[in-house]
């Protein structure tokens, strides 16, 4: 693990997976290290200070030559791990808050790569699920950025499928709080994964995993180096029924099939010790079918239909519990960087394209029936764009960084929607309806840009105290045209041996997610049995925070770490999401006014092949006046908000973790490990007296994972370590309820995954 820093859409297993069990992870919490403080494998939270008074005076490097790789593959090893050094020195987060997962880490979780990417991101303070495999990071809703190699990716349009796998990390980390200048557009929480190479990860696996409900998961994965080049190649394929949470608290869910493909590569070429270039690639594809609920019986979801005289006729024509509504989401995107060092400057700088797609198909008959309207919807987005950081060693106690990001992006949505007429209205003033269809058609198209520069100077005063202040200027021109500079300055004190204190403050802008901001042309719809409440539909704007967060770090013993930190975020045009229909594409909209706040407490103890952990973290998430996209909600619902603050519906006040795990024989070629974990929610938001006005349950699960491992198993000479698991999710079968189908902007309700055992075969060569 390292310690340097301070600081969400998917599924491998069942996305219910995820609330079922978290991951077996020592949490580790300390300050800074030093040179003469914690090691870097001492830590997994930390608050950055940045590099060492000692390191940070001068380029991280010694000065040589490499002429040949092919003779020593030592030596080519040695050179792309210092330049991964310099590659993450580029982009410290310095004063923010940082959890860190090692190779050891993700291999140690339940599961293992083949869990999703999100079981692993549970374990961090603040971090709470939602359904269709989304996480809320500090009562954020989606503001989630991820990066590969230092490489912010553009977002995507994926709800239920995990585009990237938990299998391509080598390691990665999650950086939140009062983040530094260059991070923006999505500044929740930063998800930065350092992708598996020939060098780091060399040698090939194949494994079969599976179990329960024809959960099938095969994989292949394979890392070499040859000369100045070294290359990364894994795929994946994901067969399930419970690819979608079930709508029921029942044992299996109906319709819930899913299949899902994988593949990343990556490609290196190490040109000498100051220069490299590097090629990644991913494919995603994923179809799903979405589960029934059965025994509905309501007619046309818009209350102005359901007592209307068409809604008596077709009243159980449809059965709910044998629709046939399908989603397909497909993902591909590539970077290329070259990675640079001349003197005192260091750079890397990077081209990249995303595609994204989304496709729902719904059942002819009953989506008419139940909802008004059976509509067949695509939306895709692409998006190229350039990233560019550049450090510069200015003095012995000035590191200054700047750099920028731009994209260039284009998003389409398509809608063939079959739906009622209107032909009247009665003596009472109810709506009259045809009993024949009509099909209208929407579709629209939109090009936009979004860019922001930063610079920022890390400055060591004293030995102890690290200060970084910078600029960020961001602007958006897509749906929304609008711009913001925003200034921010963290505070790193280390006053004593193993402690560290820290606060900051961040101005952050957030450009509306364009893929989601709809486009449709409302009065097509008008006297139709899909007709919204209201025709208002402001466009969605660009959030603006005001973001403070202090916390302390301390080791309290060798091996014993804490941390407890507090965060503030008051927000103009909130931004939110929400699922309004029957196609599960996600719709953003602002609340005028908003705010969160809460904090975050995590400990750990490990020594030798034991460790154990527990976090927990409070938090609140409010919103008033709902400013924009108002047709997709209930016009009392718009009254009631427009002068009163509500919870999000995402807002959980109490999120914990736990567990534990141990190692027998871990110093012989035969180990065996053992490990424990629990996840405890209070619920999230669902409708009462007023909009999110009560919660769901609170629920608590656990999780059991037993690995055996063998070296030279089979005494073959290209055959390594041989490996056996078995992970039993949610250990004690609990029923829990995720959504409850009520509450702004939530679909059908979702229920966690009941026990499900789950075992693995590995084979290394």
């Amino acid at each position: 693990m390292n310690v340097s820093g301070c600081a969400l859409s998917f599924s491998t297993l069942p996305l219910s997976c995820l609330l079922a069990g978290t991951v077996c992870l020592p949490v580790v919490l300390s300050g800074v290290a030093r040179a003469a403080d914690v090691t870097p494998q001492d830590a997994r939270t930390s608050f950055d200070s940045a590099q060492p008074a000692d390191t940070a005076q001068q380029p991280t490097h010694p000065k040589q030559t490499v002429t040949s790789f092919s003779d020593s593959k030592g030596e080519h090893i040695n050179v792309n791990a210092r330049l991964d050094r310099m590659r993450s020195a580029l982009q410290p987060a310095t004063g923010a808050t940082t959890y860190r997962f090692s190779r050891k880490d993700i291999e140690t979780i339940p599961g293992g790569d083949n869990a999703p990417m999100n079981a692993v991101l549970l374990q961090a303070p603040g971090v709470a699920q939602d359904s269709y495999g989304q996480i809320h990071i500090r009562g954020d809703h989606n503001e989630v950025q991820f990066r590969l190699d230092g490489v912010q990716l553009p977002e995507g349009l994926s709800v239920f499928g995990q585009t990237l796998m938990t299998r391509f990390a080598h390691s990665m980390s999650l950086t939140t709080g009062a983040l530094p200048s260059e991070y923006g557009f999505q500044q929740a929480g930063v998800i930065d994964i350092t992708t598996k190479n020939g060098s780091a990860d060399p040698g090939g696996e194949v494994s079969i995993y599976g179990g329960a409900r024809d959960y099938f998961f095969p994989s292949l994965q394979y890392g070499g180096s040859h000369g100045k080049w070294d290359y990364f190649v894994t795929a994946d394929f994901v067969h399930d029924r419970v690819g979608i949470e079930n709508t029921t608290p029942k044992f299996n869910a109906l319709h819930d099939l899913s299949n899902q493909y994988h593949f990343l590569g990556h490609l290196r070429y190490t040109v000498d010790d100051t220069t490299r270039i590097s090629f990644t690639a991913g494919v995603s594809n994923a179809y799903y079918q979405l589960p029934n609920n059965p025994g509905q019986q309501r007619q046309f979801a818009n209350p102005d239909f359901l007592n209307s005289q068409l809604a008596q006729q077709v009243y159980g024509t449809g059965d709910s519990a044998s629709l046939n509504e399908r989603q397909k989401e497909i993902t591909d995107f590539a970077i290329l960087s070259l990675q640079k060092e001349i003197g005192n400057f260091s750079l890397q700088s990077s081209v990249f394209s995303r595609y994204s797609s989304l496709g729902y198909s719904p059942d002819p008959l009953g989506d008419l029936v139940y909802n008004g309207i059976a509509q067949n919807a695509q939306r895709s987005v692409m998006s190229t764009g350039s990233q560019t950081d550049v450090t510069w060693h200015a003095a012995p106690h000035h590191t200054v960084r700047f750099g920028y990001q731009a994209y260039v992006e284009r998003t389409v949505s398509q809608t063939d929607s079959t739906v009622y007429p209107q032909t009247g209205t009665d003596s009472d003033g109810n709506a009259i309806f045809s009993g024949a269809t009509e099909t209208i058609h929407d579709g629209n198209g939109r090009t936009g840009w979004m860019y922001g520069l930063y610079a920022q100077d890390e400055w060591q005063p004293v030995r102890n105290l690290t200060i970084n202040y910078g600029l960020r200027f961001d602007g958006v021109d897509e749906y929304t045209h609008s711009k913001q500079v925003s200034p921010r300055i963290n505070v790193v004190w280390q006053p004593w041996h193993g402690g560290t204190l820290h606060a900051g403050y961040s101005r952050y802008f957030t450009p509306p997610p364009f893929e989601l901001v709809g486009g449709t042309s409302l009065d097509k719809f008008a006297n139709t049995s899909a007709a919204p409440g209201t025709l208002q539909d402001t466009t969605v704007k660009a959030e603006r925070d005001h973001y403070f967060d202090a916390g302390i770090s301390q080791m309290l013993l060798p091996g014993w770490h804490a941390s407890f930190d507090a965060y503030l975020k008051l927000a103009r045009n909130m931004i939110d999401e929400g699922q309004f229909g029957s196609p599960i594409i996600l719709s953003a909209f602002n609340y005028r006014k908003g705010k969160a706040h809460g904090y975050e407490f995590a400990t750990d103890y490990t020594r030798g092949p034991f460790s154990v952990y527990g976090n927990f973290a409070w938090s609140r998430a409010m919103g008033e006046d709902i400013t924009s996209a108002q047709w997709n909600f209930d016009p009392a619902d718009l009254s009631y908000i427009r002068n009163h603050w509500i919870h999000l519906d995402h807002d959980q006040r109490w999120t914990a973790s736990a567990g534990g795990s141990y190692t027998a024989f871990y110093q012989t070629g035969h180990p065996t490990r053992l490990s424990a974990t629990m996840v405890y929610g209070s619920g999230l938001r669902a409708d009462g007296a007023i909009p999110n006005g009560a919660k769901v349950p609170q629920y608590v699960t656990f999780n059991l994972s037993l690995v055996q491992s063998f070296q030279d198993l089979f005494h073959v000479s290209f055959l390594k370590r041989t490996q056996l698991r078995l992970d039993v999710i949610n250990l004690f079968d609990r029923r829990y309820e995720l959504r409850d189908g009520s509450g702004i902007g939530v679909g059908a309700p979702q229920y966690g995954l009941r026990r499900t055992i789950l075992t693995g075969l590995s084979q290394r060569f």
